[in-house]
């Protein structure tokens, strides 16, 4: 998992990493849309079946300790993850906006997967603090699968946060 990016496949051309890199941006700005707008049960559509997906601090990732403040290993965890927070989760009301950039493909495998990465800012505005602030600042580290229509899908994201402080719970996925 924390070593990933292997040697480059036939598949890994500079052509090919510039291609997956505008698949991953368009990727990317509608998974931002879908949490930003709310639309939790729609967030698990990103994930391919066997996927992973945390968020951890940047010193359990450095230190290579697994342990994250979202954990879920498969799809079936991502679903009951998002539904929980639109079905059951009680917590005040609050705006999100993620931004990702600086996406980077870090290679391509003999079957496609891409190897990625991306940098992450998450603002969080809530009732009591109109003006907003800063929940996160991190970085995405992404595996995707290409799917026959076209389409990418996560097989891995680890969102690995450098904010020391995390206000609130962490009730949203990132």
């Amino acid at each position: 998992m924390r070593n990933q990016f292997v040697p480059a496949s036939a598949l890994d051309t500079p052509a090919a990493r510039r291609e997956a890199r505008l698949a991953i941006e368009e990727f990317n700005a509608d998974y931002c849309a879908v949490l930003d707008d709310g639309d939790l049960m729609d967030w698990p559509s990103f994930f391919a079946d066997e996927t992973f997906y945390t968020i951890t601090s940047r010193e359990n990732w450095d230190d290579n300790k697994p342990v994250g403040l979202i954990y879920c290993e498969g799809l079936p965890m991502v679903k009951d993850r998002a539904l929980a927070i639109a079905k059951t989760s009680m917590f005040g009301p609050r705006y999100l906006r993620h931004y990702m950039t600086n996406t980077r493909v870090h290679g391509i495998e003999a079957d496609g997967t891409i190897l990625a990465g991306a940098n992450y800012i998450l603002i969080e505005t809530l009732a009591e603090l109109p003006e907003g602030r800063l929940h996160q600042a991190g970085r995405m580290v992404d595996r995707f699968q290409p799917q026959p229509d076209g389409r990418l899908l996560l097989s891995s994201r680890i969102a690995i946060y450098d904010t020391l402080l995390v206000p609130n719970a962490l009730v949203l996925p990132v």
